[in-house]
């Protein structure tokens, strides 16, 4: 079994990941979602579940019994301590079921995978990918756009995002970055400059 190129696409809330993982998709990549994992880590029934219910009190339990994820982030990108918390429950399963998503993927003869995380450095889970892209915009438009999904305010969005790593600290330790602050058809052409470049990396690597 050969083990996919796996390219670990990050970035803040609202810099366009999903965008750009989309046009990754459509370039014939494998899309490796670290959130869709992190929704089933949280399903009832999971280790992770009675955990966090432990750790935060069933006030966190929604009337379906499944845990009320807004009301969840709520509580923890305003305290430090409640999201390092969180963190520990999650991530290592998180890491657990890219690693199978990954092989897998393998097994299914997959050339190129796609791991989306927006979490990829700040969790360590940077070894399991052979490079690195960054997606970039200002606080303030990042902000903007993700209250125009309707899941949060701007408010909560400018919280959560003073909670991640910024920018800068996430560009030192990219390998390719796409600023998403531009039209979409900008961030398209970037894609696609950057897609060719990853093609002729590989080809290189592969010899």
């Amino acid at each position: 079994m050969k083990r996919p190129y796996v390219i670990g696409l990050t970035g803040g809330l609202g810099t366009g990941k999903t965008t750009v993982a989309e046009m990754l998709k459509a370039k014939g990549a494998v899309l490796i979602s670290a959130d869709r994992l992190g929704h089933q880590v949280y399903e009832p029934g999971r280790p992770a579940y009675y955990e966090v219910v432990q750790a935060f009190g069933p006030e966190v339990v929604g009337e379906d019994g499944a845990i009320n994820r807004r009301l969840l982030a709520q509580r923890v990108f305003s305290d430090a301590q409640a999201l390092a918390l969180l963190n520990k429950i999650t991530h290592p399963r998180i890491r657990e079921a890219l690693q199978e998503e990954i092989q897998k993927a393998g097994e299914d003869g997959v050339q190129i995978a796609i791991v989306e995380a927006a979490l990829l450095l700040e969790a360590g889970w940077d070894d399991l990918v052979d490079e690195i892209w960054v997606t970039v915009a200002p606080p303030e438009v990042a902000a903007q756009r993700a209250a125009q999904k309707g899941s949060m305010t701007v408010e909560e969005a400018m919280a959560r995002i003073r909670s991640q790593m910024d920018n800068g600290q996430r560009v030192k330790r990219a390998h390719v970055v796409i600023d998403t602050s531009t039209t979409l058809e900008e961030t398209r052409q970037q894609v696609e400059r950057e897609w060719q470049g990853m093609l002729a990396r590989l080809q290189a690597k592969e010899g």
